[in-house]
């Protein structure tokens, strides 16, 4: 099985627990505004590269692996999900953990897909659910995307009991607002499997690679995110997961009162 590889990276530090070769699938349906790799986001590009490729070239740097291994991110890695899935069979016989990082847009109905996703993540260790926003409206003014198959998705990994680390971005003036955190919060709140919360702060460092591709850059006129505001829709989200976990064991508590 060959994938559309836009780039690796060896000592990757961010994008799951410890230390993690990291492969950057080629294609993305959605256009995020604040996309900072929309080189990734081309179909059909990228160099073409076997699953046992990588993983011979991944296994190079094991022993720097510190409680680490190999995530798969992009553009949108399951839009590859059958290089995805060969790719982390293999690793799981080298006994290699693996994440995926996505945002979920492919997960649609059908036999098909979930046949194609049981596969995928029985042999998948964590999976880092980058949500835009939780109203469908602006989700679509983000990523040219309503986000049904987003939430869908998130659903289906609780249903599962997949491990996720929720990954919020903060843009001001587009998801920073405290209804919309709280939102999300209150929906997060519903997932059991959630292990983390990174709320990460909108930043310009993609401007270059826009301007190198003769792209217009969208949001030119919007400021980064300072830390604090990070901190303050991370407060407002775990308020909201606080609110449905708080709903939902006084409503446990009075179905067992009624018995």
């Amino acid at each position: 099985m060959k994938g559309y590889i836009h780039s690796t990276e060896s000592f990757g530090t961010v994008d799951g627990p410890g230390i993690r070769y990291v492969v950057f699938l080629q294609g993305c349906p959605m256009r995020c505004l604040y996309c900072h790799n929309p080189d990734t986001w081309e179909f059909g590009k990228g160099e073409e590269r076997e699953a046992a490729d990588i993983l011979a070239d991944a296994l190079r740097y094991r022993s720097f692996m510190k409680q680490g291994g190999i995530t798969v991110t992009g553009g949108e890695p399951l839009a590859q999900i059958e290089f995805v899935t060969e790719l982390f069979e293999l690793a799981k016989e080298q006994g290699i953990h693996t994440c995926i990082d996505t945002s979920g847009i492919t997960f649609h109905g059908g036999k098909e897909t979930a046949d194609r996703f049981e596969r995928v993540f029985a042999v998948t260790d964590l999976v880092m659910l980058d949500i835009k926003h939780i109203r469908p409206d602006v989700h679509e003014q983000l990523t040219g995307h309503e986000n049904g198959a987003v939430l869908s998705f998130a659903r289906y990994l609780a249903e599962k009991n997949i491990p996720v680390w929720i990954r919020h971005v903060v843009v001001p003036g587009l998801t920073d607002r405290e209804e919309d955190l709280t939102g999300l919060g209150r929906f997060l709140g519903g997932l059991p499997n959630i292990k983390a919360l990174d709320i990460l702060p909108y930043h310009t460092m993609g401007i270059a690679k826009y301007d190198g591709l003769g792209i217009p850059y969208p949001l030119k006129d919007i400021p980064a995110a300072t830390t604090e505001e990070a901190l303050r829709a991370k407060r407002l989200i775990l308020a909201g997961m606080k609110e449905t976990r708080r709903r939902q064991k006084e409503s446990k508590t009075e179905q067992n009162t009624a018995f």
